[in-house]
């Protein structure tokens, strides 16, 4: 049968391809920042089986600016529910170690943070971004619509989507386009963009199920995660969904087989969990498959990758959606400061020059979680009700709460990154000790304006955080009692004679003046140091010129 064609071209300044949390995320900030964009997902926006539940601190932050933390805080996940990763024989077996984590209720955002990380799974999560995205009049949602072509040239981007909902063409043109669809993306096809890295970790199967009563039926006391380990090594995972009666049990498998199972086959592995056999009622299987790869690039031309296309990890520490948000908030302002006229060529450069490092370390600290959650490979006498088993179980709970400690706690991860290389950045000399101390990837985050970092948090005098002043412009940070000198006003009148948006934020606190490091920062939309001394560089208009890409 031939298609329809549409004989209207629509027009938008951003098309952003695929509606899962990294693509909703970009559209809702483009929007935010009053750009128009048009979001096309080939499906029907409705997540079946959710692959993710944990919300990052940083990306919290990013709601905060948003406006939509209350809507995550009341999402239907039980926030009462404890948060507790145990390492059990079985639910009603041995248990070999816990790390212990407050619910979401009674949990505070740390000294470095206005907010915190929230359990807020992806088929809670994801309506939420559609909901902010959507109360934008700028931005609109295109379901069952599928990408075909692209086609470049000096002025935009040409795209060919098939609405499968009429069976229909339709002919879109934008500026720019970004492929956030995910891991078998098509932008990605469409611009021969290839992935590396280690490729297929495993092969896993995700099983949703429904138990009303589960926590009644085994002995151990309840949290969110629960590793099971028998005597091959580490065979599973059971996750507490919702906090209530709905739970996700992941098989980890390997690399070199691709097993299918049968609903009795997991129910039986749901049993072995459990340690007897129980009432439960699947509601969807997920086979999948672990990956290490980022890809090549970040850009041709027009066109974008951010989120699962352009880097795939195994999900061992929370970090794959998170950074994806992270790629939306970087390239958002910088598309903003383009389509605004603002921007320089070298600013749209930077987004994979900051990125596609940030990626690279992710995927890497992701597969090494695996590794160990994995490492305690085969025990043989682990099940055993004797001495010998006694003492295989505390030996192995030991080194197993030990080695998984380096996933549970990630704050400097989340928070810790720099860009580095930026054209967008001013750097400083480095610093010997610094570099190493970043090389030894600590769990421990220590705030810092070193220029590429995240600008430091701190609670002001009326109630606000630092961070509430940043997002929309550049902020310079004036932590002295001086008040304006000649070259601020210099910087602010060179400012506004380009129509870059900046504002001056007078923190002279002292609490704050040395959280700040120096008199001056200069703070990008994305909480980025962009720059920082004690007095502005005589050249305002050059340093202006650098930090908008110039």
């Amino acid at each position: 049968m031939t298609q329809r064609k549409e004989s209207e071209v629509i027009d938008t300044e951003v098309l952003v391809v695929g509606a899962g949390p990294v693509g909703l995320s970009l559209a809702g900030d483009l929007g935010w920042r009053g750009h128009s964009c048009i979001i096309v997902e080939r499906g029907d926006g409705l997540i079946y089986q959710p692959k993710m539940d944990q919300v990052g601190i940083r990306t919290m932050e990013f709601c905060r600016r948003w406006g939509i933390v209350a809507d995550v805080e009341a999402s239907p996940y039980n926030r009462d529910y404890p948060q507790d990763n145990i390492y059990v024989t079985s639910l009603n077996g041995w248990e070999l170690g816990r790390e212990f984590f407050p619910s979401m209720r009674t949990d505070q955002p740390p000294p470095y943070s206005p907010q915190k990380r929230e359990r807020c799974p992806q088929n809670m999560f994801d309506p939420i971004l559609r909901k902010f995205a959507e109360s934008h009049e700028s931005v609109q949602l295109k379901l069952r619509h599928k990408l075909v072509a692209l086609t470049q040239d000096d002025q935009g981007v040409t795209a060919t989507v098939q609405d499968l909902e009429h069976d229909r063409e339709v002919t879109i043109r934008a500026r720019y386009v970004v492929g956030c669809d995910g891991g078998r993306s098509r932008v990605r096809e469409q611009l021969g963009i290839i992935m590396s890295g280690r490729g297929l970790l495993t092969y896993t199967t995700n099983v949703i199920f429904r138990c009303e009563n589960f926590d009644a039926l085994h002995h151990t006391k309840p949290g969110y995660r629960y590793i099971f380990l028998g005597p091959e090594g580490t065979w599973g995972t059971l996750v507490a969904i919702n906090g209530r009666d709905q739970w996700r049990m992941s098989l980890i498998g390997n690399a070199q087989e691709n097993k299918t199972y049968t609903e009795d086959e997991l129910k039986a592995f749901a049993w072995r969990a459990m340690g007897k056999p129980f009432e439960l009622e699947i509601l969807s299987i997920l086979p999948w498959q672990r990956y290490e790869l980022v890809a090549d690039t970040y850009r041709k031309g027009r066109c974008f990758l951010a989120g699962d296309s352009c880097h795939l990890t195994s999900p061992t520490g929370g970090l794959g959606m998170n950074t994806g948000i992270g790629d939306a908030v970087d390239l958002g302002w910088k598309l903003s400061a383009m389509l605004e006229g603002w921007g320089g060529p070298k600013l749209l450069d930077s987004y994979e020059i900051e990125r596609r490092p940030v990626a690279q370390r992710i995927v890497n600290i992701s597969t090494k979680n695996l590794q160990l959650m994995k490492s305690p490979g085969k025990n043989d006498k682990l099940l055993e009700d004797s001495e010998e088993g006694r003492a295989t179980r505390e030996r192995v709970g030991k080194s197993f709460s030990e080695a998984m400690k380096r996933e549970w706690f990630l704050m400097n991860v989340h928070l810790g990154y720099r860009y580095i290389d930026s054209p967008v950045v001013v750097y400083e000399p480095e610093d010997p000790e610094q570099l190493a101390r970043e090389a030894a990837e600590t769990a421990n985050y220590e705030p810092t304006t070193q220029p590429g970092r995240r600008a430091p948090h701190a609670w002001l005098a009326d109630g606000r955080s630092t961070h509430d002043l940043f997002g929309k412009t550049y902020v310079l940070v004036d932590t002295g009692a001086q008040g304006a000198d000649e070259r601020e006003a210099a910087l602010l009148n060179a400012a506004t004679t380009r129509a870059v948006p900046m504002q001056v934020a007078r923190w002279p606190e002292p609490a704050i003046a040395g959280l700040y490091q120096t008199r001056y920062v200069l703070v990008r939309p994305d909480d980025t140091v962009a720059w920082r001394g004690d007095r502005l560089p005589q050249d305002t208009a050059a340093l202006l010129a650098t930090v908008t890409g110039h």
